[in-house]
């Protein structure tokens, strides 16, 4: 029989439609909890037909070990980062993905982090709960610039509510969507730099590439208004983590508020995870009822659809 090795623990903790479409298909499905590291994903190599991943490390070690039996990649979610895409080309391996599934869960989680971070909502709720009284001044955002580098599909739901809260939206993205951007009053940054210099917050929602791991660094934050905010519902890596921790506790940045580090799941001394101006959720933005039975669907629908001898939603090309 085929077998499948499904590692997302949002697709198996969460209720919903995928779990009779997945149990519909007629294959063995092995269940992991994920995100795999590459010691487990070796362990396990050799033995599937099928991946059904999460951020799983499919190494060009994982896909060599995993041949011949491995057919398909089917990758839950959109991030790519962490399978090595031009190795599976060469093996003439598909990975399939799921895009526009969680765009508008991931934007509202943009404006959680930004909430917390301006109206010290978690110095406000520890302070409650603890039985005291204590509070902090915070901010609006009404007339405040918001940056945001990459105006893609999340970009943009992250655009239209920075609007609603009458913010003034600056954005850069090699692809530009004039219609877009001139239905929604948001201005084009010719680059990255304008924003990180006009922005008072910067919202990253890029790839992880080589261009872009290390984008906020040092040389960066140095260019940044003096207490400006940095969002990241991105990749931890496209952040340098010792430059931003010197940047708040400098002052130079005024908060940091991620749902994605740079080590997943972080050591408890990670440096971030303990500075009052930071908030960090445990890569959580696409995690709603809604978006997982979204992602876990059309996860399912693309192996479906392989099996059928089609293929839908493929990301690479060979």
């Amino acid at each position: 029989m085929t077998r499948v090795l499904l590692t997302t623990t949002s697709f198996q903790d969460t209720p919903g439609a995928h779990h009779d479409m997945l149990a519909g298909l007629g294959v063995e499905v092995v269940r992991e909890r994920g995100p795999l590291p590459e010691s487990r994903m070796l362990e396990l190599a050799g033995e599937f037909d099928a991946f059904l991943c999460g951020d799983d490390a499919i190494t060009a070690a994982v896909i060599d070990k995993s041949l011949p039996r491995l057919k398909v990649i089917s990758k839950y979610g959109i991030g790519l980062d962490k399978i090595d895409v031009a190795h599976a080309s060469a093996k003439k391996i598909p990975v399939l993905f799921t895009p526009g599934v969680n765009h508008t869960t991931v934007a509202e989680h943009t404006f959680l982090l930004l909430l917390a971070l301006e109206k010290q909502l978690l110095f406000h709720c520890d302070s409650t709960r603890s039985g005291g009284w204590k509070r902090k001044t915070g901010h609006e955002l009404l007339a405040k610039t918001i940056g945001i580098v990459g105006l893609g599909r999340i970009g943009k739901e992250v655009a239209i509510r920075a609007r609603a809260f009458g913010m003034d939206v600056i954005a850069f993205d090699v692809y530009w969507d004039e219609a877009f951007a001139a239905q929604h009053n948001v201005r084009r940054a010719a680059t990255k730099e304008e924003i990180f210099a006009a922005a008072d917050y910067i919202s990253l929602h890029t790839n992880l590439t080589p261009e872009t791991r290390d984008m906020i660094n040092a040389k960066s934050i140095a260019t940044m208004k003096k207490g400006a905010i940095i969002l990241n519902c991105a990749r931890g890596e496209i952040v340098h983590t010792a430059d931003l921790v010197e940047a708040l506790n400098s002052g130079q940045l005024g908060g940091y508020g991620a749902d994605v580090l740079d080590q997943e799941p972080p050591p408890a001394d990670h440096p971030l995870l303990k500075l009052p101006n930071v908030v960090i959720t445990p890569h959580i933005g696409s995690r709603t009822y809604e978006s997982v039975v979204r992602q876990a669907c059309c996860c399912v629908s693309n192996y479906k659809s392989f099996l059928e001898g089609k293929i839908v939603n493929q990301a690479n090309k060979f």
